[in-house]
C-alpha cells in the first residue's frame, strides 16, 4: 500500500487511451498541459496507453490488418507519453507520483512471446521493454498470474480491471460500479469496458466504499468496435480530490471540455 502522508491528495486518472499508429496523440498533449495546471499528487494510467493494434487478433488475415506494423505501435505509444510529460518537464516542476498499470492491450506483448518466444529481443525483436513505462513512470503495475496487477494508493485499489472468482474474466456488469462496491473490500477503481460509471456504498457502521469505472480517453472509431458501440462510450479524465482513507469527491472532465481549454495552438 502506497500513502505518502496523512494530507488528502488529488489523483488524476488516465483512463485507457490507445495510442494508435493511425490517428492523432494531440489529445495527450491536453493531458501534459492539464498536469501542469493542476499539479495532481498522484497520477494513474490505467492501462491500455498503447493501442498495439499489430499484435491483435481480431482481425487478422483479413485487409483490415494489412499495414500494421510493431514499431509504428511502440513509436505512436512513446510520442503518447512525450507529449503528456513534456510540459512537465520543460518547465522544470516536480512530477506527480506516477503509476501505469498493464493493460490487456499491452499484454499482448507478453502472449505473442508465450507462443512465440523466438521473437525476442530488445534489438531486433520485440519486447515488453519496448514500452519504456520506467522510463515515465514512478511504478510500474504488470500483470500477476495472468490477471491484471493491483495497486492500493490513499485507500483506493487501481487495477485495468478486476477479475470475477476463480475465472479470471472481468467483473462487469450492467451495475458496474455498483457490482464493485458489493464483490470489493475497498474502494476500487477500474478502466477496461470504456463504459463510465460510478457508485457509493455505505454499511450501518457508516463506512463508505467508493467504485468507479473510469471510461476512456480516445477521440477515434475503434476499428474493432464501430460507430455503435462507441457511442455508448464516455471519454475524459478523472479527478479524484480530497482522497483520504479511500474516500475521495469526484471530477470527470469531458474530452470535449480539455480540448476547449488545452486545444488552443
Amino acid at each position: 500500500m502506497i500513502s505518502k502522508s496523512s494530507q488528502p491528495k488529488v489523483h488524476l486518472v488516465l483512463p485507457d487511451s490507445h495510442a494508435h499508429a493511425d490517428y492523432s496523440n494531440e489529445r495527450y498533449n491536453y493531458i501534459g498541459k492539464l498536469i501542469l495546471d493542476l499539479k495532481p499528487d498522484v497520477l494513474v494510467n490505467i492501462g491500455d496507453t498503447a493501442d498495439m493494434a499489430s499484435l491483435s487478433a481480431y482481425d487478422k488475415g483479413k485487409a483490415s490488418f494489412h499495414g500494421r506494423n510493431y514499431e509504428k505501435d511502440i513509436v505512436a505509444h512513446l510520442d503518447a507519453q512525450e507529449r503528456m510529460f513534456s510540459p512537465i518537464v520543460k518547465a522544470k516542476k516536480k512530477r506527480p507520483y506516477s503509476v501505469i498499470l498493464e493493460g490487456n492491450h499491452e499484454h499482448r506483448i507478453k502472449r505473442v512471446l508465450d507462443f512465440e518466444p523466438h521473437l525476442e529481443g530488445i534489438k531486433y525483436g520485440i519486447s515488453f521493454k519496448d514500452l519504456e513505462f520506467d522510463r515515465y513512470y514512478s511504478d510500474v503495475v504488470e500483470y500477476s498470474g495472468g490477471n491484471p496487477g493491483e495497486i492500493t494508493i490513499d485507500g483506493c485499489t487501481y487495477a485495468h480491471y478486476f477479475v470475477s472468482g476463480i475465472s479470471g474474466r472481468p467483473l462487469q456488469s450492467v451495475h458496474h460500479a455498483q457490482a464493485l462496491t458489493m464483490k470489493r473490500f475497498n474502494s476500487s477503481t477500474c478502466g477496461h469496458s470504456h463504459l463510465f460509471d460510478y457508485h457509493v456504498a455505505k454499511d450501518s457502521s457508516g463506512a463508505t466504499k467508493q467504485a468507479l469505472v473510469v471510461g476512456m480517453y480516445q477521440d477515434y472509431i475503434s476499428p474493432w468496435a464501430g460507430r455503435s458501440t462507441c457511442n455508448l462510450w464516455t471519454s475524459g479524465v478523472c479527478i479524484k480530490r480530497n482522497v483520504e482513507g479511500g474516500r475521495y469527491d469526484l471530477q470527470h472532465i469531458s474530452m470535449e471540455a480539455l480540448r476547449r481549454e488545452y486545444g488552443k495552438t
